[in-house]
């Protein structure tokens, strides 16, 4: 009687490992502060290099549109070249590109910067998250990991623009860039040493029709998307949403039918069908974050009155209790707790502090940080367990190509988010404003606020407390949706995570031949293992 071979029990991760993880949290937490380091800068930037309005925008813009459209390339490239090398690649691109950002001495140079910037992090992303698949491949252990993974990126974020207003403070604007450089140069000596490179032993050719398939389907989405919140359902974003969507169904169908696609589409088949359940929850989950962003910072300047730096130390205390989240979350799985009813429960956490923000009035300051704070918790418990479901469910050697489809969704998500919630609370804003209030009044609270500031007392009082009462009021309706979404999506995990089964902790079966082995030995293909170096 045919008997099966015994199960390969995965090698845990030793010390090594967990000090290359440290290191790769430098680039991590660097791309993710670039998102939001300009926020306080712009009046010093302005000053020295007087851009335009347009050249204003792209400064602020173009990082995160060119990462946004280049992840998926980039990637499927360091699948093929060796995530390793992506990652260093990525580390001496970002490092030279802060350096000419902050010295540029023009709008044009340091719109060039922020675009190579964008290119860098497009590469750094996905090699870190992939790179934390290949090292980590006990499932208790990965699920760790992703939690700090998760974890650094969401306060990346949140320090990005405090680090950004006390730089400006004491400095110049162009020391927001050159902090990037240790941490850089630190990457580039220790990497070698501690990370170990990976990559598909047979990822066929490079599929180069896809890079501009992909890139013309996510930059019109992203902008069209984005720009709705701010100046309304116009007939050029829809035009960009519509151009995206066409493209995006171009790209879908060269990666279904051309022979060496750069997203497989076996990620999505089988036991990939979780990889796809992962990254479309995901979505969701960073849909709800950054919504409840765009109402939390405007808040916190137009309807408290609080300065830039004053808004944003404030905005610090919702990110304190996100350290806690992930491993908490970790914990449950491992201790027994089904995940789909961890992914549940974060889901209604994060709707949770949604609800909180439909109770906040004008006065709100503790109400709003304590919203703000369970919302992220809730988001941050949903995305490191979806994160590590859905490396799980993908194979080593596509661990790249699966970070990158994972963050993609995530900038979708965000853009989805402001442009849903955005668009509601708006309209309902809009609604609220007496057709008698100055124009700038009519289309968002920061008009008003700018208009106030030209009329006499007895004028901007009466205007500002309007204006505030109509941007609570849609804030609480753009919650409620966001709500209701959120406790949909807890069904919907609930129900489709606990038929997958994925398991305690998302246990990866014995990889296939020519993955990367965690034990220090090479692989039968030959690709390099994590004592290699």
């Amino acid at each position: 009687m045919k008997t099966n071979p015994p199960a390969v029990t995965p090698a845990r991760a030793t010390r090594k490992e967990w000090t290359a993880l440290a290191v790769l949290m430098l680039p991590l937490l660097l791309v993710s502060m670039d998102v939001s380091v300009l926020y306080f800068a712009v009046p010093q930037i302005t000053a020295d290099l007087d851009p335009s309005g347009t050249q204003q925008l792209w400064i602020f813009d173009i990082y995160a549109f060119v990462l946004a459209g280049l992840l998926m390339t980039m990637g499927s490239l360091g699948d093929r070249i060796g995530r390793r090398r992506l990652l260093l690649f990525g580390a001496s691109a970002f490092g030279a590109a802060s350096l000419v950002a902050a010295y540029a001495g023009s709008a044009e140079t340091l719109i060039a910067a922020r675009a190579v910037l964008g290119i860098g992090g497009a590469t750094l992303m996905p090699s870190t998250m992939a790179l934390v698949r290949t090292m980590f491949r006990d499932a208790g252990q990965r699920a760790k990991a992703i939690g700090i993974w998760t974890g650094v990126m969401v306060a990346g974020i949140a320090l990005g623009s405090v680090l950004s207003g006390v730089l400006v403070e004491y400095f110049w604007w162009g020391s927001v860039f050159l902090v990037n450089l240790p941490a850089m140069v630190m990457l580039l000596l220790l990497a070698p040493l501690l990370i170990p490179e990976s990559r598909d032993p047979a990822p066929g050719r490079f599929d180069l029709l896809s890079v501009p398939l992909s890139m013309a389907a996510v930059l019109p989405l992203v902008w069209g998307l984005k720009e709705m919140p701010a100046e309304g359902v116009r007939i050029e974003y829809v035009a960009s949403v519509a151009v995206g969507l066409l493209f995006a169904a171009l790209f879908v169908r060269r990666q279904r039918t051309t022979a060496s696609p750069m997203i497989s589409p076996d990620l999505f088949r089988g036991r990939g069908r979780g990889f796809g359940t992962a990254v479309s929850l995901n979505l969701v989950s960073s849909l709800a974050m950054m919504g409840s962003t765009y109402f939390t910072t405007q808040y916190l300047q137009s309807v408290l009155g609080k300065s830039a730096v004053e808004a944003a130390l404030w905005a610090l205390l919702p990110s304190v209790p996100i350290g806690f989240a992930a491993p908490v979350a970790t914990a449950l799985v491992q201790r027994g707790m089904d995940r789909a009813h961890v992914v549940a429960t974060g889901f209604v956490i994060t709707a949770g502090g949604y609800g909180l923000l439909t109770l906040a009035g004008t006065d709100s300051l503790w109400l709003v940080l304590a919203g703000a704070g369970v919302l992220a918790c809730g988001a941050v418990v949903v995305g490191s367990q979806l994160t590590d479901l859905a490396l799980g469910a993908a194979p080593a050697e596509k661990a790249g190509t699966a970070s990158s489809l994972l963050e993609t969704g995530q900038e979708f998500g965000g853009a989805m988010g402001m442009a849903l919630l955005g668009s509601i609370g708006n309209a309902v804003y809009r609604d609220a404003i007496p057709d008698s209030a100055p124009d700038g009044a009519r289309e968002t609270l920061g008009g008003a606020v700018a208009s106030a500031q030209h009329l006499p007392g007895r004028t901007a009082d009466p205007l500002l407390a309007t204006a505030r009462e109509a941007f609570t009021t849609g804030m609480h309706a753009a919650a409620l949706t966001g709500a209701v979404i959120l406790l949909a999506a807890a069904t919907v995990a609930a129900g489709v995570l606990r038929t997958k089964k994925t398991g305690r902790a998302g246990e990866i079966p014995p990889s296939p031949s020519g993955t990367s082995s965690p034990s220090g030995t090479s692989s039968p293909s030959g690709t390099s293992s994590p004592s290699g170096v």
